[in-house]
């Protein structure tokens, strides 16, 4: 039993997480919006540390906006907040899209998959499954009106005639009601866990409520209202599991500012029969917490990559890939992707490979190559979200420029960008030499107290490790935001602003913190 301290958990975003165990081995599930392949299942044997097991789907519905297609897109939309069961040998994963406004059912008789794809008739926002003790499956969801609806045995859709209820309402909550449900019977009793914001300002609070029965009274209220002391941003909204011991413990997750929405774990204590979380409502930072497969190896959940293999699982891409784009060169670990159409600024480029970004900071580092990039091409890395910053080389007037591109906020709300906000604007440029291809760049964020800025630095594509790198442009400044609605990635883009066609070459990516 080891006692150290725990939170905040990964370090990096992984918002609305559902957890279970199934025998010694706990799986966690989250949030993946727009990114692809999506639905990222992870794997622990103490909840503390973790690493990537697979992912639920590789596409969709492939959409025009899930596809990038022209203008469209679904950043801030895709899937969220999903439901993890096992029951009887049967994995279920249960979500909406909120781009599609379908529910989405996958079922697999191993966690690695192979996943199968259905629909559930009607939309369940924030939906929760429970399998109780009589076979029959129940759905909880909803928004400031939570419902439990009875599903048909193959969970296609309702049962008819069977429970449809409104349990519990958080309606005068004009900030935020009752959301991120959690359904659970312990105890023989049902319980109902939420998120919900204080009603005189934003701030996350957890909430749970129970009942005897499906039909009788739920009743409850709040039981975490905490910010561990970090930029009053609270801890809210995610699953709680046991141990094989009989302990309980709590995953929930708390905005950090740009980096994201971050995991935080807590003990779990029950009096008469209703939870506690934390130390009498507070998140303790450091707490026992008990391996149940001792000196395991973890795999790092963000990692370098020479693109000398198949492409790491760490990596995703920001929307549905276009694979006839991409050139994967592994013998020389070069990764080339083409551009097929014309973007109006970065975020319209398809194929934009991206990684999470590591609290309190971290640094990433790749050569690209743009010799075969057209007029008006940029390529280069990003530090992505609806407010970027791009460090990339363009072809302009026939020459080679290293350009520091960036979209500025008007605020630090959560609002979505407004449309003169997304301009893309040049904040410095550098001619290159005429021999010059290809650079060396970095990108370095501080998101410690929520700081939330990207740097970036450059140096010549054969500077050996001891070069100094030289910083281009000033420091960026990052939001979170509901246009993106995730937290702020590295990502390796190429797009086209005047003619599709070209391309570009990334090598050697590497990982620091």
């Amino acid at each position: 039993m080891e006692k150290n301290h725990i939170n905040p958990v990964t370090r990096l975003d992984y918002p609305d997480p559902d957890v279970i165990r199934v025998d010694d081995t706990y799986y966690m599930v989250s949030t993946t919006m727009h990114f692809m392949p999506g639905c990222e299942i992870l794997r622990s044997y103490d909840l503390r540390n973790w690493e990537h097991v697979t992912y639920v789907y590789d596409r969709l519905d492939s959409t025009p906006g899930q596809r990038l297609e022209g203008e469209e897109n679904i950043y801030g939309k895709g899937m969220w907040a999903a439901s993890l069961r096992c029951h009887k040998g049967t994995y279920y994963i249960c979500f909406v899209a909120n781009d599609t406004h379908r529910t989405y059912l996958y079922t697999a008789d191993c966690i690695e998959g192979p996943w199968k794809k259905r629909y559930v008739e009607g939309f369940y926002h924030d939906c929760s499954l429970l399998f109780d003790d009589d076979d029959r499956v129940y759905i909880a969801y909803g928004n400031k009106d939570i419902y439990i609806t009875e599903l048909k045995s193959d969970l296609s859709g309702p049962a008819e005639g069977g429970l449809h209820r409104l349990v519990v309402s958080d309606e005068g909550n004009s900030v935020l009601g009752y959301e991120g449900t959690h359904f659970y019977k312990i105890h023989g009793k049902y319980y109902l866990f939420f998120i919900h914001s204080l009603k005189d300002r934003w701030r996350r609070v957890e909430a749970c409520f129970t009942a005897d029965s499906l039909t009788g009274e739920f009743t409850g209220g709040d039981v975490l209202n905490d910010d561990r002391d970090y930029c009053g941003q609270g801890v809210a909204q995610g699953g709680i599991v046991d141990t094989p011991d009989g302990k309980w413990y709590a995953m929930l997750f708390q905005d950090s500012g740009a980096v994201g929405r971050i995991p935080v774990l807590m003990p779990v204590y029950w009096e008469n029969e209703y939870p506690v979380f934390g130390n009498a409502g507070k998140v303790p930072e450091e707490f026992e917490i008990k391996s149940l497969r001792p000196g395991y190896n973890y795999r790092p959940l963000v990692e370098s990559d020479d693109f000398k293999g198949e492409l790491k699982p760490c990596w995703q891409f920001s929307h549905e890939p276009a694979p006839e784009l991409i050139m994967h060169d592994r013998e020389n670990g070069v990764w080339k992707v083409r551009t097929d159409k014309v973007c109006r600024y970065l975020p319209e480029a398809r194929n934009i490979l991206t990684q999470r970004m590591l609290y309190p900071g971290c640094t990433g580092e790749v050569t690209v190559d743009g010799s075969r990039l057209k007029e008006g091409d940029f390529a280069g890395i990003c530090a992505l979200q609806g407010c970027y910053g791009f460090l990339g080389i363009t072809r302009r007037e026939g020459r080679l420029y290293l350009t520091l591109r960036t979209v500025t906020a008007a605020d630090d709300s959560l609002e979505p960008l407004k449309a003169d906000e997304r301009t893309e604007r040049e904040q410095a440029a550098l001619m290159l030499e005429e021999s010059e291809s290809a650079v060396q760049m970095k990108l370095e964020v501080d998101f410690a107290g929520m700081k939330d800025t990207a740097v970036f630095y450059y140096r010549r594509a054969d500077a050996d490790a001891q070069t100094p790198w030289t910083q281009i442009g000033a420091p960026h400044k990052l939001y979170f935001k509901m246009d993106h609605f995730v937290g702020c990635r590295f990502g390796l883009a190429v797009y086209s602003t005047k003619e599709p066609g070209g391309m570009a070459a990334f090598r050697d990516f590497v990982y620091r913190e």
